[in-house]
């Protein structure tokens, strides 16, 4: 446990030679992963984090160093080297008074996933495994693991804070190939929240959501290539809002808009989609996967509309990003553990719900792609060009889903894409994932409703 004592006099050593600001991360997490591939288990590990990372601003400048030493003589030196690193001028001691708050927590945990058996999580995965194998011979293997962590912070600034963070996560991720005629396809299903152990019989059905997956490899394995050219997409809900988390979301954030490195930089209060998209970012959601009580920087979490009726109304921006942007900080500082400075990532990301029915928006294609799960893909903020895998995909004909296609991508850009979605349904659903960035992998939560868009660039054959 971090002291407030030892806390003060690092950060007071911290500025000591000019720096304006410094703050401490002090984290120590407790991780876990047990994994069955078809009928055995063959990992089952733990695993414990530990360590505290300083950082200095001094104007636009910041340093950060970080050690596993978090003894008050370890942080004493830490803070010696970052002193060093910021400048050399000399200054009167600056006193630190830390405060002490309490921060409502809005994630209910019931059971920790540490304090579970391992009899009791290897049903789960066997559970997984059993349901998957169950659904066709074709399934030639199928892979079934938990994952869990908790996250204790700690968070003190030369502004005087001292806050306190608990987070707890719980996943299950299944994996099935099927197999036949020389080929494979893989279809996964990866459940998740900052829940404890109590996911399992409260939000995840752990055999639908096997059955799904393995069901995915094998409607794949017997698809037809999908035929390349320009036509309607439609994309739905869950994981389909990959699409504006990659190929929008990160141009929102501070660490490529504080460059000029995105394509929406000075364009607040623009309208950069069609009048039908509002889109959020929102870390208050309770015991969702990419929620927080508090960021990383020990800001609270907000609700954050980053686009309303296609104006641009707001960035994600973290403590730095907000010096330079000369704007507020938004609760977004994120960082995978304390060996990464923080910035600013998005937390759960989604289009909110519009007013059309689902049934409507596939019988308005006459002709086009449906793309009901997506996969991986890359994108450059600067210029919004993105390319997205799809993960289960089918044509539609005469406004009709009509048969399954396989070897989709989806190739345009961000800021095209967002203007012509002339579309959005009523149920929205997210999905769960890993985001990486300059700060590491974090929990983020894409989603969205079933959208239409009127025309996108589709790869196939």
């Amino acid at each position: 446990m971090l002291k407030k004592g030892d806390a003060a006099r690092a950060l007071e050593r911290a500025v000591s030679t000019g720096g304006d600001f410094a703050e401490i991360f002090y984290e120590d997490t407790r991780k876990s992963r047990l994994s069955q591939t078809n009928a055995a288990i063959d990992t089952a590990t733990t695993g414990r984090i530990h360590g505290a990372g300083l950082r200095v601003y001094k104007g636009l400048n910041s340093v950060y160093v970080y050690t596993n030493d978090t003894s008050a003589e370890g942080l004493l030196r830490l803070s010696e080297r970052a002193a060093a690193a910021i400048g050399s001028e000399k200054r009167s001691d600056q006193k630190v008074e830390l405060v002490g708050s309490i921060i409502k927590n809005i994630h209910d945990i019931r059971e920790l996933p540490m304090d579970v058996s391992g009899v009791r999580r290897a049903a789960v995965v066997k559970d997984a495994c059993r349901a998957a194998k169950s659904e066709s011979e074709e399934i030639a293997q199928v892979t079934g693991t938990i994952f869990d962590w908790e996250q204790n912070v700690t968070i003190a600034n030369t502004q005087g804070m001292f806050v306190n963070d608990r987070r707890v996560y719980s996943r299950l991720m299944i994996r099935a190939v099927a197999s036949g005629n020389g080929e494979n396809q893989t279809g996964m299903e990866s459940p998740g929240a900052m829940m404890g152990f109590e996911l399992f019989n409260t939000r995840v059905n752990v055999e639908k959501a096997a059955k799904a997956a393995a069901k995915r490899a094998i409607t794949m394995l017997h698809a037809d290539v999908c035929p390349a050219g320009v036509m309607p997409v439609v994309i739905d809900n869950g994981f389909g809002g990959v699409i504006f988390h990659e190929a929008c979301g990160h141009s929102l954030e501070a660490t490529s808009v504080a460059y000029g490195n995105s394509e929406f930089a000075g364009k607040l209060g623009q309208m950069i989609a069609s009048p039908i998209v509002t889109a959020i970012d929102d870390g208050t959601l309770a015991n969702e996967w990419g929620s927080e009580n508090i960021d990383d920087e020990g800001n609270p979490t907000t609700k954050l509309v980053l686009i309303e009726n296609g104006v641009l109304k707001n960035y994600m921006i973290d403590r730095l990003n907000a010096r330079r942007m000369n704007m507020p900080v938004t609760g977004s500082g994120r960082r995978e553990n304390y060996t990464y400075a923080p910035t600013s990532r998005m937390r759960n990301t989604y289009i909110a719900p519009g007013n059309h029915d689902e049934a409507e928006i596939i019988a308005s294609c006459p002709d086009g792609l449906y793309a009901k799960v997506m996969g991986g893909g890359s994108v450059n903020p600067l210029t919004g060009e993105f390319n997205f895998a799809v993960g289960e995909g089918y044509l539609i004909k005469n406004g009709k889903i009509d048969r399954p296609v396989r070897g989709a991508t989806l190739i345009g850009k961000g800021g095209e894409v967002l203007k012509k979605i002339d579309r959005v349904g009523k149920k929205m659903r997210m999905a769960q994932g890993m985001c990486g960035s300059s700060s590491g992998s974090v929990p983020t939560n894409v989603g969205q409703p079933m959208i239409r868009v009127t025309d996108i660039t589709v790869g196939g054959r």
